[in-house]
């Protein structure tokens, strides 16, 4: 089945699955933001974070020879215990590097924020995608898309990245019993955002879904998503499933962030077999070759 993403003025093709390469602009990244620029103490003693553009556009040259059909751009990390950055710091974060990667290259690029002024700036840019991970929850975020005819992904996510992990501390009596369903409590809120949105204008094909590994999630509801991925396919919408070099990999095999290639590897041929669209990943080349090796054993790679 022919399944086309309507992005800005693009059609891009789903019906196999591809990757996004991750470039994060952020000091605080729990992966490999920080190697992308450098933190700098302004005036008032507040530090800020510059945007090293060689290096990102490096970075995105590898990305797109690896394969990559997607660049997603934060300026504000959302990993657990994360800060909020102000509006116009993200601001300045991501619009240059948008603007920078717009005139070099002609892939889609999506941005990583839920703030509807920072969505604005960067679909200016040359944004065609929002990668959100509140699905559209701040006052304009939904309007922002529409009027602008890009694409976005909703996502669920229980709580704030400063806060969400917190509940499923080893030691909280919370835990896991903070689901009674996981599975369905995430397909219920993705299906009434999907619904809500669509309600107001949104373009059906032009949204994707994201069940949100690791955000507001113990790693034991992580591993019931992933084995449940194909509940959130029958939402109708294509899926983008991030879980490279994520905590849950870590918990199953005892890795390091920097040496969880296999198991994000792994856990990414899983998701395609559960219906993802589109795996979010640092490791471009890996994930890529991933995807060609599951398209082969389902017939959809051509041989001579």
């Amino acid at each position: 089945m022919t399944k086309i993403l309507l992005a800005g003025s693009r059609q891009i093709d789903l019906s196999t699955p591809c990757c996004m390469g991750v470039l994060n602009v952020t000091p605080d990244s729990f992966s490999d933001g920080s190697t992308l620029g450098r933190e700098s103490k302004a005036g008032s003693g507040h530090s800020s974070f510059e945007v090293d553009l060689d290096k990102v556009l490096e970075r995105a040259e590898k990305m797109a020879a690896e394969g990559a059909l997607f660049l997603d751009i934060g300026g504000e990390s959302t990993r657990p215990g994360a800060t909020p950055v102000p509006v116009q710091e993200e601001i300045d974060r991501v619009v240059p590097v948008i603007a920078a990667l717009r005139a070099r290259f002609d892939l889609c690029l999506s941005v990583d924020t839920s703030s509807s002024e920072v969505m604005t700036a960067a679909i200016g840019a040359g944004a065609e995608l929002v990668n959100d991970v509140r699905a559209l929850a701040d006052e304009g975020a939904l309007t922002a898309i529409v009027d602008n005819r890009v694409a976005v992904c909703l996502m669920h996510m229980r709580g704030q990245p400063r806060s969400m992990q917190v509940k499923f501390d080893s030691n909280s009596p919370l835990g896991e019993k903070s689901y009674d369903d996981v599975v369905e409590e995430v397909a219920e809120f993705l299906g009434e955002r999907r619904d809500y949105c669509l309600a107001k204008g949104l373009n059906a094909d032009s949204l994707l879904l994201d069940p949100g590994f690791g955000f507001g999630k113990s790693q034991g509801h992580n591993y019931e998503l992933l084995s449940g991925l194909t509940r959130f396919s029958a939402l109708g919408a294509p899926l983008l499933v991030g879980v490279s070099r994520k905590s849950m990999i870590g918990a199953a095999t005892g890795r390091s962030v920097d040496q969880r290639l296999a198991g994000s590897v792994a856990a990414a041929t899983l998701a395609l077999q559960g219906g993802a669209s589109i795996i979010r990943s640092h490791d471009v080349a890996a994930t890529v070759d991933a995807i060609k090796v599951y398209s082969a054993f389902c017939g959809n790679l051509a041989f001579d």
